[in-house]
């Protein structure tokens, strides 16, 4: 290996390090577990945290940032040693953390990690966290969107519009009570749960056994275990797994009326407005039919930071914030960008007791 390839291939690990970095602070999951290797691992045994694979890197990202309130990771140059193909390296960590239950906290800490070279470039083969000193002792200072005040203030409507990083943080108890009220008012049921696991609970009491169930392609769906209830439980009359079974190219006609009107849908939302709107992004559309009433009857699962004032300020949160994700989990799982090629707005609904809105306290999904 000539110099010029040596002082190259450490310049991308650095660069890899620093993109990890960038993904953990900009709550990025999907370009976060893209930097692993397929079997890769990110392991930290001081949570205790073992994810193997890009599914679980994603899913236990989606599971830890879910809790800050907010989160500062600072990645200080360490040693890399590189053998052909692969490497190995340290990284040296300083972070400062507030959880929304109210932990918080400094810590230094070393990832000792394994390269690996791909035809994507240099990837994690391996990464294990290792706290060496931790204190946590209150922090002296505050996370800027503490101070910016509630999306209910009236000076809020004057207000520059708000940072792509804001559509991360949680809606207070106040503004869910509010959702809920103008969803009830506009024709919706509406309920305000604690957290996903009580949404799935919820689920099975409002979807009967046996009955054919549509589930939208949503990581909230995912990430609460819905999907799997729902698809693999053998409890329903799923019609995700019977699409999936059906030749594109000679079904495609039975696959459309098999979406359209399912008894349930079951599916997320990228965004619910103040004003107690509904708003669903997609790239073809499939999924939508359903939920604007070819479905019987309709359940949207919504984690609390998916919360908006308005139409304008969900349009927003689509294009900057889960467009974005969900372009780089395309990407890392199946090797094509995503699109916002289609859109739903739900203003109301005119046939009460079809649609349940199940708001949750915690943050989950995009």
């Amino acid at each position: 290996m000539n110099d010029f390839q040596t002082i190259a291939d450490r310049v991308e690990i650095e660069a890899l390090r620093g993109e990890f970095t960038d993904a953990v602070m900009m709550r990025d999951r999907p370009r976060l577990a893209a930097l692993f290797t397929p079997d890769g691992a990110l392991r930290m045994p001081n949570i205790p945290v073992e994810q193997i694979g890009r599914e679980e890197i994603l899913a236990g990202g989606e599971r830890l940032q879910s809790q800050w309130d907010f989160f500062v990771q600072n990645t200080h140059p360490g040693t890399i040693q590189l053998d052909g193909d692969t490497a190995t390296g340290r990284a040296y960590i300083q972070e400062l953390a507030r959880t929304l239950d109210g932990r918080e906290g400094l810590n230094y800490a070393v990832y000792h990690d394994r390269y690996q070279r791909t035809e994507e470039g240099w990837r994690f083969a391996e990464r294990v966290y290792e706290v060496r000193y931790l204190d946590t002792s209150p922090l002296a200072g505050t996370a800027p969107h503490a101070a910016q005040g509630s999306r209910t203030d009236p000076a809020h409507a004057t207000a520059p519009p708000a940072p792509a990083a804001s559509f991360t943080d949680p809606a207070t108890a106040e503004q869910l009570e509010g959702v809920a009220a103008a969803l009830r008012a506009n024709g919706f049921a509406a309920e305000i749960l604690d957290d996903a696991a009580e949404a799935r609970v919820r689920i099975k009491n409002l979807v009967p056994e046996g009955a054919s169930v549509l589930t939208g392609a949503s990581e909230t769906l995912r990430l609460s275990g819905i999907d799997e209830d729902i698809n693999a439980s053998g409890q329903y009359d799923a019609i995700r797994p019977r699409i999936l079974a059906i030749d594109r190219a000679t079904g495609a006609d039975e696959i459309r009326r098999l979406v359209a009107s399912p008894e349930f849908v079951v599916n997320s939302v990228a965004a619910v407005t103040e004003t107690g709107s509904l708003v669903l992004a997609s790239g073809s559309g499939s999924q939508l039919p359903a939920n604007a009433g070819g479905a019987a009857h309709a359940v949207w699962i919504v984690g609390a930071q998916k919360v908006v004032p308005d139409l304008s300020t969900a349009l927003r949160r689509i294009e900057e914030h889960a467009l974005p994700l969900e372009n780089a989990r395309a990407q890392a799982v199946y090797g094509m960008p995503s699109a916002v090629n289609r859109l739903l707005i739900l203003n109301a609904e005119p046939r009460p007791g079809r649609g349940t809105v199940l708001l949750l306290r915690e943050a989950i999904g995009y």
